[in-house]
Formats: C-alpha cells, sequence, structure tokens
C-alpha cells in the first residue's frame, strides 16, 4: 500500500474551511494550502490567518509565479469568463498540482451532501480526491453548524453582502455583490474595473458582468436601480419560502439554489 499525503486545499470560503474543523482531529498529518491569486479580497486573508490560529497548523500559500497579469497579456486581455476560465487552471490548479508533485495524494474536496455540482479538479493520476461532506451526509445547514460552534463563523465578506471567496473580480459575482464590493471597497472595484476593454471589433470587448459595463454599472441610478431588484427578489423569496433555513436566520440573505456554480477550488 502507498503512503498517502493527506492535502486540504482551503479557497478561504465557508465549505473548504468547515471542512478543515471537521477533519483537523480525523486525519493529524493533514497538509493545509491556500493557492493565492494575489487579486483576493482583504477578508479573505484576515479570514485565513483565522483558519491557521485555530487549526493550530500553518497554511501553506501557493501560488503562481507569473501572476494574473502576466497570464492576461497572453490572453491578449481575454478576462477569464465562466467559459473560459483560465484563471483558475492556471493560477489554482497548476500550482496545486505542482505542490502535490508525483507522490500518492489523498485531496480533501468540501463538496457539501446536498450539492450537485461539477468544477475544476486535478486528475492527476497519483492524487485520489475524496468528499468527506458527501460520504457523511453533511448539508448546508450542518456546515454552517461546524463554523459557529467552533467560533469561527462565517467568512468576513458576509457581512457586507459577498457569498463566496475568490477574487475581487470574479465573473461570478452578481450584480449586486459588485455593487457592494463599489460601496465597501471602490479601491478594487477601479481595479477591476480598469481591466475591461472595449472594442468595434467582435469578440473584442471584455467586461466582468455580462449585464453591463462596470463603468455604466457604478452610475448612481444603474446602483439604485440593482439594489432596488435585490430587495425585491429578497421579499419575494421570503414570501414564498415556508422554512426558513439556517443560514438565512445566521445571514438574513434568502439564496437562491439554481443560481451558476464557480469553481470548487476557488469558492468552496
Amino acid at each position: 500500500m502507498p503512503e498517502y499525503r493527506h492535502i486540504l486545499s482551503l479557497s478561504g470560503g465557508k465549505d473548504s474551511t468547515a471542512l478543515a474543523l471537521y477533519m483537523r482531529d480525523k486525519v493529524p498529518e493533514m497538509e493545509y494550502v491556500f493557492c493565492d491569486t494575489g487579486k483576493e479580497l482583504p477578508e479573505t486573508y484576515e479570514y485565513l490567518s483565522r483558519v491557521e490560529a485555530f487549526l493550530g497548523k500553518k497554511i501553506t500559500v501557493l501560488n503562481d509565479r507569473a501572476g494574473f497579469d502576466h497570464w492576461l497579456k497572453v490572453f491578449d486581455g481575454y478576462l477569464p469568463a465562466p467559459n473560459m476560465r483560465w484563471c483558475t487552471k492556471l493560477l489554482k490548479l497548476k500550482p496545486f498540482e505542482y505542490f502535490v508533485g508525483d507522490t500518492p495524494v489523498i485531496s480533501y474536496i468540501g463538496l457539501r451532501a446536498d450539492e450537485d455540482r461539477t468544477g475544476l479538479i486535478s486528475g492527476k493520476p497519483n492524487l485520489k480526491t475524496v468528499f468527506p461532506f458527501k460520504e457523511d451526509g453533511i448539508n448546508y445547514e450542518n456546515v454552517l453548524r461546524i463554523l459557529e460552534d467552533s467560533g469561527i463563523g462565517l467568512p468576513p465578506y458576509w457581512n457586507w453582502g459577498r457569498t463566496n471567496s475568490g477574487c475581487y473580480f470574479c465573473f461570478f459575482q452578481k450584480s449586486y455583490e459588485w455593487v457592494r464590493l463599489l460601496e465597501v471597497h471602490p479601491d478594487l472595484f477601479d481595479e477591476a474595473q480598469k481591466y475591461e476593454k472595449f472594442s468595434d471589433i467582435p469578440g473584442k470587448s471584455f467586461l466582468w458582468n455580462q449585464e453591463m459595463s462596470l463603468a455604466e454599472l457604478r452610475k448612481p441610478n444603474n446602483v439604485q436601480a440593482i439594489k432596488n431588484r435585490f430587495f425585491a427578489r429578497q421579499a419575494t423569496m421570503k414570501k414564498n419560502r415556508k422554512n426558513k433555513r439556517l443560514i438565512e436566520i445566521f445571514t438574513d440573505y434568502e439564496f437562491d439554489e439554481n443560481e451558476p456554480q464557480a469553481c470548487l477550488i476557488c469558492q468552496l
């Protein structure tokens, strides 16, 4: 039987954090890693520092030395998008695979029992991927309970309306989350806006938000319209939902489980 390394990749999100807490005493030899794009929210780094202290083990930070801006030039300004997730492959997956090397590894992923989603994970032949939450029937409410009982709680960006980890300019953000980024981190919103490109040549305009450019989104009338639409939808969902879930009690947000799902390695 091969001697396996045990590696759990943290994203700074609720699910991978809950999994790290859940597995801490089950696999004492666990290695914890975080793939840093250099474009993460400041709250993500803050949260990971708290998690590291609780685990009592160092979280190894992995990164691609070239960085996002280098690869953006390689892709001729083509911003990553749901159908072209080069950021995940080059800034998350590749550094992880380099760290794994060629020795036998068990990789722990925080996919929950109540999720039916797929995403980019490594296909290295020496790597065995396991999903402890699925195996043990751990669902959304259980994850929230693990975080609350530990005292760590939800990541701090939840306090201002962001519900997933990942880069501050992640293309999976909803329009309301972009509005909240503008209000809470206007400097990061400005940096994200600088990446957008406009061209009369078909296929050469690159935007983060498919609804509208960030230059348009930040206009006061659009900000207010997005907020109005968000709160109207929240009110409708609350009215239609019979039983309030634990996560909605903790956060005062209603969640649509049919929304597009982001990359596993980025946002679990």
